[in-house]
């Protein structure tokens, strides 16, 4: 198995995803977005950063690169791909995922721990979790804030692809557990397929048992399933 892990300029969390998942026994090869996918990758993460400098928008450049053509047709052929924060945003410009992701209601760059709860436990990146379980995990964003139509969301969620919600340690979904203003607490969703998600915190940041907390490794596992 190995995992790209696609660089564009301005990426910064490549490396540490690379470390997190060789520490779970993910082979992991980082890959500069121009020369393309690796032939028969198994696995592609879309790491968090601000390619571009966020010009336009956070993740439209990135989204408009060549590679992302490989990677959606990756994706369709059941190859799982994560996005993460950046990657996120990068996900949802080039529609592998639902709605877009703009300036947090706050309208500044935040960076804290917050806790999200588990809405949908049988997918590849949340079946080391149980439904409803919460895990803490750190946002570091100014561009998080979930958005979609009313009705996308709606069949949204009764397609179970919301994965996770920001709530408090008790796993309540309330306003004030909303870091950024997402719609309906939304802190991650899967594609059309659920080999495809993307998520705002960083599972990568909470991963390594030498540096704190390990929530965030039960995400990154979802490469193996």
């Amino acid at each position: 198995m190995t995992v790209a892990i696609v660089q564009f300029g301005g990426s910064n969390c490549d490396r540490d995803a690379e470390r997190a998942l060789s520490h779970l026994g993910i082979d992991a090869e980082l890959v500069w977005h121009e020369e393309g996918l690796p032939e028969g990758v198994s696995g592609v993460m879309l790491p968090g950063g601000f390619s571009y400098g966020d010009y336009l928008r956070a993740g439209a450049i990135a989204a408009n690169s060549p590679i992302l053509a490989e990677v959606r047709e990756a994706a369709a052929e059941g190859v799982p791909v994560l996005g993460v924060c950046n990657g996120a945003q990068i996900g949802s410009e080039s529609r592998l995922t639902p709605g877009a992701f703009t300036t947090n209601a706050s309208a500044r760059f935040q960076c804290e721990r917050v806790h999200v709860r588990v809405e949908n436990a049988d997918t590849p990146w949340t079946s080391a979790y149980d439904e409803g379980e919460v895990v803490e995990l750190p946002i570091a964003h100014g561009e998080g804030r979930f958005e979609v139509t009313d009705d996308r969301l709606a069949e949204l969620n009764d397609e179970d692809r919301v994965l996770f919600r920001y709530c408090d340690e008790d796993g309540d979904v309330t306003p004030e557990a909303n870091p950024n203003g997402s719609k309906e607490n939304v802190a991650g969703v899967a594609g059309e397929n659920e080999n495809v998600a993307v998520l705002m915190p960083h599972p990568e940041r909470i991963t390594l048992p030498d540096i704190g907390e390990t929530d965030g490794q039960g995400i990154l596992h979802g490469f193996e399933n």
